[in-house]
C-alpha cells in the first residue's frame, strides 16, 4: 500500500474522530444562549456558570467525591486481584481472570438494573457508597488490566532474593514489588478515576438526586434544555482527558527509563 494512501487514510480518521471535538468546543465561549454558528461574540459567561450556579457546582463535587472513592476502592481490588491472579498455582486462574474483566463487556444497562435490585436489598441505593460500589465495578478491570502488565513485567528472581535474605512475603510487596508495579498501579487508577468521571448510564439506575455527578447533569440538561454550559462542561472534560493521557504517559515513561547506576 502506497505511504500517500497510508497517510491520506491517517488523516481520515483523525479528522472524523476529532470533527466533533472541533464543532462543539468554540461554542463553550459563545455569548449566546444557542450552541449556534457563527458565534456573536466570545466569552466566558458558561464556565462562570459552571462556577456559580448550585446545580453544576454540586455535580462537580460529587464527581469528585465519587471518582475517588470508586478510584480508591478499584485501585485496592484490582491490584489484589492481579497479584492473586499473578500465582500460577491458582486452581481456574483463566476463568477468575475473564470474571474480573466481564465488567468491560457486560452492557451498562445489564449491570444497572443488576447492581439496582441488589442495592436495595443491601439498603445502598440512592446513596453515595452505592454509586461509588457501582463506579468500581466497572473500573477495576482497567486496574487488573493494567496491574497485571506491570506484574509480568518484574523478575520473579527479584523477589525471591528478597525472601531468601530474610523479607518477609509483606516486606517483599511493600520493598519490591509494589514499587515496581507502581506505574501499572498508578496508570491503572488513572483509568479508574476518568471511568467514573464519565459513567452516565449507572448512575441514572443507582444514584439518587443528591448524587447527580457532572456526566449525569449533561445528560439530563441535553434532555431537559440544550444550553451551551455543557459546551463548557464538554471542554473542562477533554482537557480532564487530556490532562490524564499526558499524566499515563508519564507515568509509563517514568516507568520504564532505566535506573541510576550506582557505585
Amino acid at each position: 500500500m502506497p505511504k500517500a494512501f497510508k497517510l491520506l487514510y491517517a488523516l481520515a480518521v483523525v479528522i472524523f474522530l476529532v470533527a466533533p471535538l472541533v464543532a462543539i468546543l468554540p461554542l463553550a465561549f459563545t455569548s449566546s444562549v444557542f450552541l449556534t454558528y457563527p458565534i456573536p461574540e466570545f466569552s466566558t459567561r458558561w464556565f462562570e456558570e459552571l462556577a456559580t450556579a448550585a446545580v453544576w457546582q454540586r455535580s462537580i463535587v460529587n464527581s469528585l467525591i465519587i471518582g475517588t472513592g470508586a478510584t480508591l476502592l478499584a485501585t485496592v481490588l484490582g491490584t489484589a486481584a492481579s497479584l492473586g491472579l499473578r500465582n500460577r498455582r491458582l486452581p481456574f486462574a483463566g476463568i477468575a481472570r475473564t470474571l474480573f474483566l466481564l465488567p468491560m463487556v457486560v452492557p451498562a444497562v445489564v449491570l444497572g438494573v443488576g447492581m439496582q435490585v441488589l442495592f436495595v436489598r443491601l439498603g445502598i441505593a440512592s446513596s453515595y457508597l452505592g454509586v461509588i460500589v457501582a463506579h468500581a465495578v466497572v473500573a477495576i478491570p482497567f486496574v487488573v488490566v493494567s496491574v497485571t502488565g506491570a506484574l509480568a513485567g518484574i523478575d520473579r528472581r527479584v523477589e525471591l532474593a528478597a525472601l531468601s535474605l530474610g523479607a518477609s512475603p509483606v516486606t517483599v510487596f511493600r520493598r519490591v514489588t509494589l514499587p515496581l508495579a507502581m506505574p501499572g498501579v498508578a496508570s491503572g487508577a488513572v483509568l479508574a478515576f476518568a471511568t467514573s468521571l464519565d459513567e452516565v448510564v449507572l448512575t441514572l439506575f443507582v444514584a439518587g438526586p443528591n448524587q447527580r455527578t457532572l456526566a449525569r447533569q449533561m445528560f439530563s440538561t441535553i434532555r431537559e434544555n440544550i444550553s451551551p454550559a455543557i459546551a463548557a462542561a464538554a471542554f473542562v472534560f477533554i482537557v480532564g482527558t487530556i490532562l490524564v493521557a499526558l499524566a499515563m504517559a508519564a507515568m509509563k515513561r517514568r516507568g520504564k527509563s532505566p535506573a541510576p547506576a550506582t557505585s
